[in-house]
């Protein structure tokens, strides 16, 4: 991990100007100072595994109305409880209880630094396999991001409840769609703070659906990272130097 945030410093280091960061950003981010993340999932308990099989069992049977009951749904967020779901109403309670122990496991740890550019747009620079993220730049101007694949415009921002896979947690999006011959592309990203306050979240995802309805490429993350001095990188110090002793006087001669 030392190289790591080694070579991102070195690779941010000349870009860093005296711009004030856009308050979109700023708001999550120290501008210009290392920030300690990582990528995360979420894992939840194995004892929603038998009550997942019934669903999925259910949606078998009867795909058209489930395509129509998970539109009554929040991406992310458990569907609303129908006994054609293939559960009762106790286990259907059991699943929420469940579902509630979900946690975050960290797979990966990569800094995080807020950079501007000398363009004047700014960079959330991440490292490790989250280096995706630092193809984003940040148009204050516009209130956009500008991807290899187009122009992530602002859209609605982000209020999730406290039973979205993420948890409750606040924050702003931007989103391209475009779709050509051969299928539609979608990317996301979306910076904001868990409910509690105590972590920053990025999240990145990018979808590819050919003309026939495949899709053809479904990526991901989730980086967390502690806000405010929590999440900043301490530089190293060097260990202090033993203290001296004064050399002992030599012992009188003998006469």
């Amino acid at each position: 991990m030392k190289s790591t945030f080694a070579a991102v410093f070195a690779l941010v280091a000349p870009a860093v100007i005296a711009a004030e960061a856009p308050k979109a950003l700023a708001d999550y981010l120290i501008p210009n100072t290392m920030i300690k993340g990582e990528i995360v999932v979420v894992v939840p308990p194995k004892e929603l595994d038998k009550y997942i099989v019934k669903v999925e069992e259910s949606a078998r049977k009867d795909p058209e109305w489930f395509r129509e009951h998970a539109k009554k749904g929040k991406p992310g967020v458990p569907l609303p409880f129908d006994e054609r779901l293939g559960l009762t109403k106790e286990e259907y309670d059991d699943y929420l209880k469940y579902w509630g122990k979900r946690e975050f496991k960290g797979i990966e740890a990569v800094p995080i630094r807020l950079s501007a550019g000398s363009d004047g747009r700014w960079n959330i620079i991440v490292g490790g396999r989250a280096a995706t993220l630092s193809t984003l730049k940040f148009d204050p101007k516009t209130d956009s991001f500008k991807s290899p694949n187009g122009e992530l415009k602002r859209i609605e921002d982000v209020a999730a409840d406290a039973n979205s896979t993420l948890g409750a947690w606040t924050g702003h999006e931007w989103k391209f769609e475009e779709k050509s011959g051969f299928g539609t592309i979608k990317e996301n990203f979306a910076i904001g703070k868990t409910g509690d306050k105590k972590y920053g979240l990025l999240v990145y995802r990018l979808q590819e659906v050919s003309d026939q309805g495949h899709k053809t490429a479904d990526d991901g993350m989730v980086v967390r990272f502690p806000l405010g001095d929590a999440g900043v990188v301490k530089p190293r110090t060097a260990p202090a130097a033993p203290a001296t002793r004064p050399a002992p006087k030599p012992a009188p001669k003998k006469k």
